[in-house]
């Protein structure tokens, strides 16, 4: 039995950490496509619908939709994750992408500061993220 419970402790930690490492990739990937402004928040200790939110802000609907595509590409091709949903893409403003334990916004600076997403899930921590200039 206690192996069974090490066995099941090891493996949430080990989908914690994936989800993190996942976030991490988005906000890099959203960073090296000209993204503003990105934030990750750490949603575990508030919600059991996700884990994290990877927030960003990009310039037009254009950029918004080249952002989107990148960490598509990024999650399924390189991480071998699936995207669950996505929202808004046609219609601009405001990119949602579902990929279960981690929800990424993408937004134009209008409807960031409309929504603020930042505040409202204001008892989330912060991630710490410095983004790395590609080489």
């Amino acid at each position: 039995m206690a192996t069974s419970s090490a066995k099941k402790e090891t493996s949430a930690v080990s989908a914690r950490e994936r989800a993190l490492g996942r976030a991490l990739a988005a906000a890099q990937t959203a960073h090296e496509n000209k993204g503003r402004d990105i934030q990750i928040l750490d949603l575990r200790e508030l919600t059991t619908e996700f884990d994290y939110f990877v927030i960003a802000t990009g310039g037009s609907t254009r950029q918004l939709h080249a952002i989107s595509e990148e960490i598509d590409h990024c999650l399924e091709d390189d991480l071998h994750d699936r995207r669950l949903g996505l929202e808004g893409y046609q219609t601009g403003g405001w990119i949602l992408q579902d990929y279960g334990d981690i929800v990424i916004h993408l937004f134009d600076a209008k409807t960031r500061e409309y929504y603020r997403l930042d505040e409202l899930w204001t008892g989330a921590k912060r991630v710490p993220f410095t983004p790395k200039d590609p080489a």
